[in-house]
């Protein structure tokens, strides 16, 4: 069955077993309230504004906040959770909860199922074909992928824009136009194709050195160059 729900401000489309679906929904629902920026009373704002303790947060966010700190270290301070100000861990919350929830479908009994959140992809028992969006031409495909087990993160400036910013620098990332990071952990993945936008085109070397991770790669530069790893999934 295939079910489509407006959470976490995106269209989740979620191909499952019927009868799991309800908690699959119910957690994304869950995740939303708990880290959305734009909810006065989320955990995430309230933990912001220093009205919650750090001793009183959940440990979902307590995962989230230690999470997104080994990130920032790893990624030299390109990942940044507070790159824009204001604490916002959505870079990571997003595919961590997709991530989640595919766990918990396994530890339901699925050997099969599709979990696209904006882009944000976690497939079991594929193969499943996966189309990478041409960044200027929207009904254009870069690459397909054939996922069988992973994920797939895509993080570029062609839908929403200047979102994502160089740290070092305070200005929105430059260099490259689109990144598609595939592997066997959602949360990571989108975190790498996050940091690796935001570096510029440096942040091509650096997919690079993450294959031995078991993360493949695919950049489109702001001036059309295309760039892809050895070991990308790209479909027959």
């Amino acid at each position: 069955m295939r079910h489509v729900e407006q959470v976490m401000g995106t269209a989740v489309s979620i191909e499952a077993a019927s009868d799991l679906i309800p908690g699959v929904v119910a957690w994304l629902h869950e995740v939303d309230a708990r880290f959305s920026t734009y909810k006065e009373d989320s955990e995430v704002n309230r933990f912001q504004r220093r009205s919650l303790a750090l001793s009183d947060i959940s440990d979902d966010l307590r995962h989230v906040l230690d999470a997104c700190a080994d990130l920032w270290k790893f990624t030299g301070g390109y990942f940044d959770a507070y790159a824009a100000g204001p604490l916002d861990p959505s870079g990571y919350v997003k595919g961590w909860s997709v991530e989640v929830a595919s766990r918990r479908l396994v530890e339901a009994g699925s050997t099969r199922h599709f979990i696209n959140a904006g882009g944000d992809i976690r497939a079991v028992g594929g193969p499943w074909r996966v189309g990478i969006r041409h960044p200027w031409e929207a009904g254009q495909l870069c690459w397909v992928l054939s996922i069988t087990d992973g994920a797939v993160a895509t993080s570029g400036v062609y839908e929403r824009g200047a979102h994502v910013w160089n740290p070092r620098t305070g200005a929105p990332a430059t260099g490259l136009r689109s990144v598609t990071v595939t592997g066997p952990d959602l949360a990571v993945a989108d975190a790498y194709a996050t940091a690796a936008l935001a570096m510029g085109e440096q942040g091509i070397g650096w997919l690079a050195e993450r294959v031995t991770d078991g993360y493949e790669s695919a950049v489109v530069t702001d001036d059309g160059r295309a760039f892809t790893s050895a070991g990308l999934p790209l479909a027959e």
